[in-house]
């Protein structure tokens, strides 16, 4: 009986956070970035390498919120999940989540490739905050993680090449307006997993594109990989060229052999089969393999010191094991943004599936005999013949939908006239978040918002920065016209949109955060700090629920205005903005460590040291930061306790 490929719904029930509302206030900075490149490191690059580094690197979030309201505290909550499933491979893709592949099962054996976490715990990695760990996930934008990490995807069922169906994921990504797709499918009796992926381009300007599938393993493995130098990453800014499979006397291939986090970005030469694997002592394992448009492979350890250990307890459960995760990318690294042509796209073919090949000898013997084990289970020529046959259906219009993205892609089509063959976006998609900015499109102006509400999500592309400044210009118009303007490089322009949104404002917090902030930005710490306490007064008289609409924005605009306050040692004004947020804010670990932070500014060192004693979880504690350690070191010289430690280099302390 020949068993077809099928795809069904299906509920992945598991202990899960919940995500929470995003941050109301505009991202006018950009987040801590701890994947800088040291300029000196650009000598002995590779000319393509390095001109890529310094390729239209990301200078802002705009247009996206930043998505920090979650929390750690999980239950059992099911989340929607699609299952492709042919008679060797079970795969269950999380569409509401990034479209992220949680297992990857081979039935006939009954091995789970891929490390399958247990829970479902947001946590500060993605570009804009929250993100999870475990099993494959799709990254555009640029260099981070997506975006898109915790956010719902578009799927449908679509006509497969071989007669069957495949399952197409797409979205329009926001941080530089690209459309894109995956298209996942199970060849008739294939134990390999075929995801064709195609980002377009449909501007009449080049664009910078980004492009990681990065899939977790457990971290019991050794990885492969056909290369003998590896570009290496520790999260100190530097960017070294070393020999692979050893560095410093240690074979790196091995994830637990690194102290610390770091990324193994491996040179594969030019015309060799791009390919990773992971395999376990017994040579059982996962491969990754691609077209070649697909050039980067790389392997990230979290290492085996404290830091390392501490983060994956994190992101996971205690005592199910480590991970790692091998990756496959558009170019050497991840540091690095591709051009992308003018109404012109990319597009390429990966495969997953199982890898049966020693792990154990010497590095020439051991990637020889998984090369040419690969070559057999899944030769190259069948991964290019598969692209060929997929291309065609790229286009091809989907079927039953499955599941609904957002309406952003749709507010672009409506505004541009898009045509996107494969990728719709219907205007049926639009929702509330799109509704001012459909109504400024047909009528020439912005609507006012709720005044129940703070102000709504904002859209800063040319386009849209056009259309605000030919808008009546009331106060709502004025402060997302600078908000455009600021994310445009025009920071004067957008102070002064603010000051007249401030002068005609019945609610003048929102454009005074703005204007905190720009004062910062431009050194004037003192005139910020009065602002920001300005900006939650205000806030505060709008509304001071403890866990209802308002809650997001005192939480967000409270903490701004604590760190602005006590930059400026006004220690007896951040007490009065602690004292006013609500209580279920000033629970969290978040505030926990703020309020150790205002003891130690009003000298009560003994009550600050008893915050930490008593314990605290900083949910959104980004990832490479060094926040809780700091205001450690200012309390004692005592070693920092393991629970706090999330140390990611050695030069922390």
């Amino acid at each position: 009986m020949v068993i077809v490929t099928r795809i069904r719904r299906e509920v992945l029930s598991l202990p899960a956070a919940e995500l929470g509302p995003d941050n109301p206030l505009p991202a006018l900075r950009p987040r801590d970035d701890v994947h800088r490149v040291d300029d000196r490191d650009r000598a002995g690059m590779p000319d393509d390498m390095a001109r890529q580094l310094g390729h239209a690197p990301l200078h802002s979030l705009l247009p996206v919120p930043v998505r920090d309201g979650y929390g750690r505290s999980r239950r059992p909550r099911g989340l929607d999940a699609l299952v492709i499933e042919n008679d060797r491979l079970r795969v269950t893709v999380l569409p509401g989540l990034g479209g992220r592949i949680a297992s990857l099962v081979h039935l006939p054996t009954g091995r789970e490739l891929l490390y399958r976490n247990p829970v479902f715990q947001p946590a500060d990695f993605a570009l804009n905050g929250a993100w999870f760990s475990g099993g494959i996930e799709w990254n555009i934008g640029a260099t981070g993680h997506t975006t898109l990490s915790c956010a719902p995807l578009h799927a449908a069922r679509v006509p497969a090449p071989d007669g069957g169906e495949m399952l197409r994921l797409w979205e329009w990504e926001r941080l530089r307006d690209l459309p894109f797709q995956v298209d996942l499918w199970l060849p008739q009796g294939s134990d390999f997993l075929y995801a064709g992926v195609r980002i377009r381009n449909p501007h009449d300007r080049p664009v910078p594109a980004y492009w990681w599938s990065n899939t977790a393993v457990p971290e019991d493995r050794r990885v492969l990989a056909p290369a003998e130098e590896a570009w290496y990453f520790g999260y100190d800014s530097r960017l070294r060229r070393v020999p692979v499979p050893s560095y410093d006397g240690i074979d790196r291939t091995h994830p637990r052999n690194s102290p610390y986090a770091a990324d193994w970005f491996y040179e594969v030469p030019d015309g060799r089969r791009r390919w990773i694997a992971a395999v376990d002592a017994d040579g059982h394992g996962l491969v990754q393999t691609s077209t070649d448009g697909l050039r980067g492979r790389k392997l990230f350890v979290w290492g085996s010191g404290p830091g390392g250990r501490r983060w994956q307890e994190w992101l996971t459960a205690p005592g199910t094991g480590g991970y790692c995760e091998i990756q496959a990318g558009l170019a050497r690294t991840q540091l690095e943004h591709v051009p992308l042509a003018a109404q012109g796209d990319v597009s390429w073919l990966e495969a997953y599936g199982p890898l049966d090949t020693p792990s154990v000898g010497e590095w020439a013997d051991v990637v020889g005999a998984a090369e040419r084990r690969l070559a057999a289970v899944l030769p190259r020529a069948r991964v290019d013949e598969a692209y060929a046959a997929w291309r065609p259906y790229a286009d091809t219009e989907p079927g039953t939908t499955l599941a609904t993205g957002s309406g952003w892609g749709a507010l672009e089509v409506l505004r541009a006239g898009l045509d996107l063959p494969g990728t719709p976006f219907p205007e049926s998609t639009l929702g509330d978040a799109q509704e001012p900015w459909r109504q400024l499109l047909r009528t020439g102006a912005l609507p006012e918002p709720d005044p129940g509400r703070p102000p709504g999500p904002t859209l800063v592309a040319p386009p849209w920065r056009d259309l605000l400044e030919t808008a009546p210009a009331t106060a709502h118009t004025e402060y997302h016209l600078g908000i455009a303007q600021w994310h445009a490089g025009d920071r004067a322009q957008a102070v002064r949109s603010w000051e007249r949104a401030l002068r005609r404002a019945p609610v003048p917090w929102p454009a005074l955060r703005c204007l905190a902030v720009a004062d910062q930005e431009a050194g004037h710490h003192e005139r910020a700090a009065d602002r920001y306490a300005d900006a939650f007064g205000a806030l505060c008289r709008e509304g001071h629920d403890d866990g209802g609409a308002w809650t997001p924005a005192l939480a967000a605009l409270g903490r701004e205005a604590l760190e602005a306050l006590l930059r400026v040692r006004r220690a007896a004004d951040a007490r009065s903005v602690w004292q006013r947020l609500p209580a279920a804010v000033r629970r969290r670990g978040r505030f926990r460590l703020l309020l150790a932070e205002l003891l130690l500014a009003e000298g009560r060192r003994t009550e600050a040291r008893a915050v930490f004693d008593a314990g605290f979880e900083v949910a959104d504690l980004r990832e490479g930061s060094d926040d809780i350690g700091r205001a450690w070191a200012r309390l004692t010289d005592e070693p920092l306790p393991g629970r706090y430690d999330f140390r990611m280099r050695p030069d922390t302390g």
